[in-house]
């Protein structure tokens, strides 16, 4: 299978470890999504360009392809959280709300107190999450996207902070 190459880009990743609210955020993104601040957009409008814009950027970040590390994990959300800090990347919104749904998933199981790598090894795991993680990054509409954030007000609560910063 083969990959597309990003011509001549490097990831630079940046960490946003400050305090700044969501809202300073959305007010960075909005400056960047609408080059011309004269023209108002609908609510449905500026969500739709705050989606194509995040999936954009989510293609341009190459999944990981040198893997190795055992990563001892007790719940999917928290493999996920840890790759983030090994890879120092971010997973896709699609993404962590998959894994909070296989965390749900075992609520009432007769094995949900047995940690999760001792049920699944932690490098098949790993990789399932990768494999989730492209699916989401290279095919998942911005309108879907946007579908999904309009139902979710705390959209922003699953969109990671870490975001590379791609540069030439």
């Amino acid at each position: 299978m083969k990959r597309p190459m990003l011509s001549n880009e490097q990831v630079e990743i940046l960490s946003d470890d400050s305090s700044s609210s969501d809202a300073d955020n959305d007010v960075l993104m909005s400056q960047q999504l609408n080059d011309d601040p004269s023209i108002e957009l609908s609510s449905e409008a500026w969500l739709f360009r705050r989606a194509k814009s995040y999936q954009d950027y989510m293609k341009l970040i190459p999944i990981p392809t040198k893997r190795g590390t055992v990563i001892p994990y007790t719940s999917w959300t928290g493999l996920g959280s840890s790759m983030k800090k090994i890879y120092e990347q971010p997973l896709h919104y699609l993404t962590n709300i998959h894994l909070k749904q296989l965390d749900q998933e075992r609520l009432g199981a007769e094995d949900e107190d047995v940690p999760l790598d001792m049920i699944i090894h932690p490098s098949k795991a790993e990789a399932s999450i990768w494999l989730i993680e492209e699916v989401h990054r290279r095919t998942s509409s911005p309108h879907h996207l946007a579908q999904v954030w309009t139902a979710d007000p705390m959209y922003h609560s699953f969109i990671d902070a870490v975001f590379p910063k791609l540069g030439s």
